[in-house]
């Protein structure tokens, strides 16, 4: 069992950085692929990055790739999000989550594929 607690989110303008933090909870947590899903008011949760167990492989959404880098540290249980020239639609909540039997580059971006969520980080971004 992992327990997942996002912060770092915020208010930030358009064209700025922000970072955001999963921190895990579980003896297990290096086992656990690791992704980043948001929300936005009307929308369905969508994919935005993930990084295998071993952090070798990442894969991001096309909407945000070259702008987003996803990390991981198993030494502290983290996860991050570093978010770099962001926009206004990248408003949204945004939830990690941990998945112990994800399989496939395509696998990686359904939520379905998730065994654990955190309950959500707000970011905003001002124009």
């Amino acid at each position: 069992q992992v327990q997942l607690v996002e912060s770092g989110g915020g208010l930030v303008q358009a064209g700025g950085s922000l970072r955001l933090s999963c921190a895990a909870s579980g003896r297990t947590f290096s086992r656990f692929a690791m992704g980043w899903f948001r929300q936005a008011p009307g929308k369905e949760r969508e994919f935005v990055a993930a990084i295998s167990w071993s952090g070798g492989n990442t894969f991001y959404a096309d909407s945000v790739k070259g702008r987003f880098t996803i990390s991981r540290d198993n030494a502290k249980n983290t996860v991050y999000l570093q978010m770099n020239s962001v926009k206004p639609e990248d408003t949204a909540v945004y939830y990690c989550a941990a998945g112990f039997s994800v399989r496939g580059q395509d696998s990686y971006t359904l939520p379905t594929e998730y065994d654990f969520w955190g309950e959500g980080t707000q970011v905003t971004v001002s124009s």
